[in-house]
């Protein structure tokens, strides 16, 4: 693995990290509590895809209780933790090759996800999930918050680690441009234990209009 490759540095970290990760998320964090914007937004058994699973908890399986989810992840280890966890239908992909049909999801939901991903994929990236959605579908999604282009961090929960992303003005600007409306958005503190202090990321409600207006 080369040490300046996003994809593979991200992988193996969560590979590795899997457990520590697993041990340090809440049920009961202010970006899980957020995630009440979709849910009542949801009709019970709403079909959901959780784009960067992980082992499936806190996230997944707070949709699982009450709507049909399909999770993705390319990081075995985190999904043999999920299996274990979920009762959720979970498919190894990365996020930039989803590999599903147009305007089946009711919603899709990425949290720490996109922002692993080489932020010159993102506009790319969202386009993708806006076409998985049904017309009227909801996108719950934690973005960056402030610009930052390649970072790579040797000691993240006691693996090396890479994140890129746009700030808030930016990214609300590139759901728009592909076609979200946005409903909701906030910048929320991060609530790992590994995080700095005062370090958080943008999330955002955005919906596909229920009418597409074609030119």
């Amino acid at each position: 693995m080369s040490e300046s490759d996003p994809r593979a540095t991200v992988r193996l970290g969560y590979d590795r990290a899997a457990a520590a990760y697993l041990a340090d998320r809440t049920l009961t964090s202010p970006d899980v509590l957020a995630l009440d914007h979709l849910l009542r937004r949801l009709s019970p058994g709403a079909l959901v895809l959780d784009a960067g699973c992980g082992a499936g908890v806190p996230i997944a399986a707070t949709l699982a209780a009450t709507h049909r989810v399909v999770g993705v992840d390319f990081s075995t280890a985190q999904l043999a933790l999920a299996r274990a966890r979920v009762p959720a239908a979970l498919v190894c992909q990365d996020l930039t090759r989803l590999g599903f049909a147009p305007d089946v999801f009711d919603a899709v939901v990425s949290y720490y996800a996109i922002i692993h991903i080489p932020r010159l994929f993102h506009t790319g990236l969202l386009a993708a999930l806006y076409r998985l959605l049904k017309p009227g579908g909801y996108a719950f999604l934690c973005l960056g918050a402030v610009d930052l282009d390649d970072d790579f961090d040797d000691n993240y929960f006691g693996v090396r680690m890479y994140w890129s992303h746009f700030d808030a003005p930016t990214n609300l600007g590139l759901l728009r441009a592909t076609g979200f409306e946005v409903v909701w958005h906030d910048f929320i503190t991060d609530s790992l234990g590994d995080s700095p202090p005062g370090a958080g990321h943008l999330f955002v409600l955005a919906r596909k209009p229920a009418t597409i207006q074609t030119p």
